[in-house]
């Protein structure tokens, strides 16, 4: 009965924390992006969007501990889910490497870049974090059908 619970209450952290990572892109790529963009105009968001990002790596490293630890404590529990768990995986590394270099190569290249260069790196965030929400979402559909 106790390892029932255990398991259960793994799974329950995991998945909200999924769902919490999932969504928060999903408000940020979707809603806040776009409407900063025709708040200030498309040329202007950048310095906004610094504000807002600002103090938030860490948060997402803290979603990301969690659903490493819980992924393979279920991992360690199930070992019957091998498959689904080995894609889930693979999935979050994906992710966890592209936050990675988003967070300590990309920014700081796009926070001293030129005026002329942030166009270009505003797209290539932008397809990254598509990319991560993506990567992140087919994890989350791979955890409910299995």
């Amino acid at each position: 009965m106790m390892r029932v619970m255990v398991t259960r209450a793994l799974v329950l952290v995991h998945a909200g924390v999924a769902a919490l990572w999932l969504g928060s892109m999903a408000y940020s790529l979707f809603t806040v992006q776009p409407k900063l963009a025709a708040m200030v105009g498309r040329d202007d968001t950048e310095d906004a969007q610094r504000i807002l990002a600002h103090g938030n790596r860490w948060r997402v490293v803290a979603l990301i501990t969690v659903l490493w630890v819980t992924g393979t404590a279920l991992a360690v529990r199930e070992p019957g889910h091998l498959g689904p768990t080995s894609v889930k995986a693979a999935l979050l590394a994906a992710a966890t490497a592209l936050f990675w270099w988003i967070s300590w190569r990309a920014w700081p290249r796009r926070v001293f870049a030129l005026p002329a260069e942030i166009p270009a790196l505003q797209r290539q965030f932008r397809a990254v974090a598509l990319a991560m929400f993506g990567l992140v979402g087919a994890a989350f559909v791979i955890s409910y059908l299995w």
